[in-house]
Protein backbone atom coordinates (compact mmCIF):
# COMPACT_ATOMS: atom_id res chain seq x y z
CA UNK A 1 0.00 0.00 0.00
CA UNK A 2 1.27 3.99 -0.96
CA UNK A 3 2.11 5.75 1.45
CA UNK A 4 -0.02 8.90 1.21
CA UNK A 5 2.13 11.20 2.75
CA UNK A 6 5.60 10.27 1.66
CA UNK A 7 8.06 12.61 0.05
CA UNK A 8 7.03 12.30 -3.56
CA UNK A 9 2.91 12.05 -2.55
CA UNK A 10 3.19 15.35 -1.02
CA UNK A 11 5.60 16.58 -4.15
CA UNK A 12 2.04 15.61 -6.07
CA UNK A 13 -0.31 17.37 -4.11
CA UNK A 14 1.81 20.37 -4.40
CA UNK A 15 1.61 19.92 -8.10
CA UNK A 16 -2.24 19.42 -7.65
CA UNK A 17 -2.62 22.86 -5.92
CA UNK A 18 -0.35 24.64 -8.71
CA UNK A 19 -2.35 23.05 -11.45
CA UNK A 20 -5.48 23.85 -10.00
CA UNK A 21 -4.37 27.59 -9.52
CA UNK A 22 -2.66 27.92 -12.87
CA UNK A 23 -5.99 27.00 -14.72
CA UNK A 24 -7.89 29.57 -12.06
CA UNK A 25 -5.68 32.57 -13.66
CA UNK A 26 -6.98 35.06 -16.09
CA UNK A 27 -3.84 36.48 -16.38
CA UNK A 28 -1.34 34.60 -18.75
CA UNK A 29 1.69 35.57 -17.26
CA UNK A 30 0.37 34.32 -13.98
CA UNK A 31 -1.03 31.13 -15.67
CA UNK A 32 2.68 30.43 -17.39
CA UNK A 33 4.50 31.07 -13.85
CA UNK A 34 2.01 28.37 -12.34
CA UNK A 35 2.38 26.07 -15.01
CA UNK A 36 5.57 26.22 -14.60
CA UNK A 37 5.69 25.96 -10.63
CA UNK A 38 3.37 22.65 -11.47
CA UNK A 39 5.58 20.86 -13.74
CA UNK A 40 8.90 21.62 -11.49
CA UNK A 41 6.70 20.12 -8.62
CA UNK A 42 5.70 16.80 -10.97
CA UNK A 43 9.48 16.05 -11.50
CA UNK A 44 10.23 15.99 -7.94
CA UNK A 45 6.99 13.68 -7.60
CA UNK A 46 7.99 11.19 -10.45
CA UNK A 47 11.56 11.24 -9.86
CA UNK A 48 11.13 9.93 -6.20
CA UNK A 49 8.21 8.03 -7.74
CA UNK A 50 11.19 6.00 -10.37
CA UNK A 51 9.43 7.45 -13.03
CA UNK A 52 12.33 8.59 -15.95
CA UNK A 53 9.99 8.97 -18.66
CA UNK A 54 7.39 11.14 -16.72
CA UNK A 55 10.60 13.24 -15.66
CA UNK A 56 11.70 14.33 -18.78
CA UNK A 57 7.91 14.77 -20.01
CA UNK A 58 7.79 17.64 -17.12
CA UNK A 59 11.24 18.79 -17.74
CA UNK A 60 10.26 19.89 -21.29
CA UNK A 61 6.74 20.95 -20.07
CA UNK A 62 8.47 23.52 -17.38
CA UNK A 63 10.99 24.54 -20.47
CA UNK A 64 8.53 25.31 -22.73
CA UNK A 65 6.26 27.07 -20.11
CA UNK A 66 9.32 29.43 -19.11
CA UNK A 67 10.60 29.49 -22.62
CA UNK A 68 6.98 31.14 -23.20
CA UNK A 69 7.08 33.82 -21.11
CA UNK A 70 10.30 35.06 -22.50
CA UNK A 71 9.64 34.66 -26.16
CA UNK A 72 6.98 33.61 -28.47
CA UNK A 73 9.22 32.67 -31.43
CA UNK A 74 8.10 30.20 -33.87
CA UNK A 75 11.38 28.72 -34.03
CA UNK A 76 11.31 28.40 -30.43
CA UNK A 77 7.85 26.40 -30.68
CA UNK A 78 9.11 24.46 -33.23
CA UNK A 79 11.64 23.45 -31.58
CA UNK A 80 9.90 21.79 -28.14
CA UNK A 81 7.49 20.45 -30.57
CA UNK A 82 10.30 18.55 -31.97
CA UNK A 83 11.77 17.93 -28.52
CA UNK A 84 8.16 16.13 -27.40
CA UNK A 85 8.38 14.32 -31.26
CA UNK A 86 11.93 12.61 -30.94
CA UNK A 87 11.14 12.12 -27.00
CA UNK A 88 7.64 10.27 -28.24
CA UNK A 89 9.97 8.43 -31.20
CA UNK A 90 12.00 7.09 -28.68
CA UNK A 91 10.09 6.00 -26.00
CA UNK A 92 6.54 5.37 -27.32
CA UNK A 93 5.82 1.36 -27.77
CA UNK A 94 1.84 1.82 -28.42
CA UNK A 95 -0.59 4.65 -29.88
CA UNK A 96 -1.74 5.20 -26.46
CA UNK A 97 2.00 6.61 -25.37
CA UNK A 98 1.45 9.55 -28.19
CA UNK A 99 -1.65 10.81 -26.13
CA UNK A 100 0.91 12.93 -23.31
CA UNK A 101 3.42 13.70 -26.27
CA UNK A 102 0.43 15.10 -28.22
CA UNK A 103 -1.45 16.80 -25.52
CA UNK A 104 2.05 18.82 -24.32
CA UNK A 105 2.63 19.42 -28.35
CA UNK A 106 -0.75 21.61 -28.62
CA UNK A 107 0.45 22.57 -24.66
CA UNK A 108 3.66 24.12 -26.33
CA UNK A 109 1.34 25.50 -29.60
CA UNK A 110 -1.14 27.29 -27.34
CA UNK A 111 1.47 28.89 -24.84
CA UNK A 112 3.41 30.30 -27.92
CA UNK A 113 1.20 31.23 -30.49
CA UNK A 114 -2.12 31.98 -28.51
CA UNK A 115 -3.70 33.98 -26.23
CA UNK A 116 -6.50 34.81 -23.82
CA UNK A 117 -9.62 32.14 -24.20
CA UNK A 118 -8.17 30.42 -27.74
CA UNK A 119 -4.90 29.31 -25.61
CA UNK A 120 -7.49 28.30 -22.93
CA UNK A 121 -9.59 26.27 -25.08
CA UNK A 122 -6.25 24.76 -26.84
CA UNK A 123 -4.82 23.90 -22.98
CA UNK A 124 -8.24 21.94 -22.94
CA UNK A 125 -8.09 19.52 -25.67
CA UNK A 126 -4.78 18.71 -23.93
CA UNK A 127 -6.71 18.00 -20.91
CA UNK A 128 -9.22 15.69 -22.08
CA UNK A 129 -5.87 13.70 -24.19
CA UNK A 130 -4.60 13.26 -20.47
CA UNK A 131 -7.74 11.73 -19.33
CA UNK A 132 -7.39 9.35 -21.84
CA UNK A 133 -4.11 8.52 -21.43
CA UNK A 134 -4.56 8.30 -17.64
CA UNK A 135 -7.71 5.98 -18.66
CA UNK A 136 -5.97 3.82 -20.34
CA UNK A 137 -3.51 3.21 -18.00
CA UNK A 138 -5.80 3.10 -15.02
CA UNK A 139 -4.45 6.40 -13.28
CA UNK A 140 -7.12 7.27 -10.45
CA UNK A 141 -5.43 10.55 -9.12
CA UNK A 142 -4.49 11.31 -12.44
CA UNK A 143 -7.71 11.22 -14.02
CA UNK A 144 -9.64 13.11 -11.22
CA UNK A 145 -6.81 16.02 -11.25
CA UNK A 146 -7.72 16.52 -15.17
CA UNK A 147 -11.07 16.36 -14.44
CA UNK A 148 -10.38 18.77 -12.18
CA UNK A 149 -8.41 21.25 -14.41
CA UNK A 150 -10.89 20.44 -17.12
CA UNK A 151 -13.70 21.98 -15.23
CA UNK A 152 -12.11 24.50 -13.31
CA UNK A 153 -10.39 25.93 -16.96
CA UNK A 154 -13.70 25.90 -18.59
CA UNK A 155 -15.12 27.90 -15.67
CA UNK A 156 -12.14 30.39 -16.35
CA UNK A 157 -12.77 30.71 -20.02
CA UNK A 158 -16.20 30.83 -19.33
CA UNK A 159 -15.26 34.05 -16.70
CA UNK A 160 -12.71 35.60 -19.49
CA UNK A 161 -15.70 35.30 -21.80
CA UNK A 162 -18.38 36.87 -19.83
CA UNK A 163 -15.40 39.55 -19.18
CA UNK A 164 -14.80 40.57 -22.27
CA UNK A 165 -14.98 43.72 -24.12
CA UNK A 166 -18.47 44.91 -25.96
CA UNK A 167 -17.70 44.31 -30.08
Amino acid sequence: MSDWFSPAQLFGYVAFVLGVSCFLQTDDRRFKWFMTGECLAYVAHFALLGNPTAVASSLISMTRSLLSLRTRATWVAVAVVAANIGFGLAIATKPSDWLPLTASCLGTIALFTLDGVPMRLLMLCGTGLWVANNVIVGSIGGTALELVIAAINLTTIARMWRARPAA
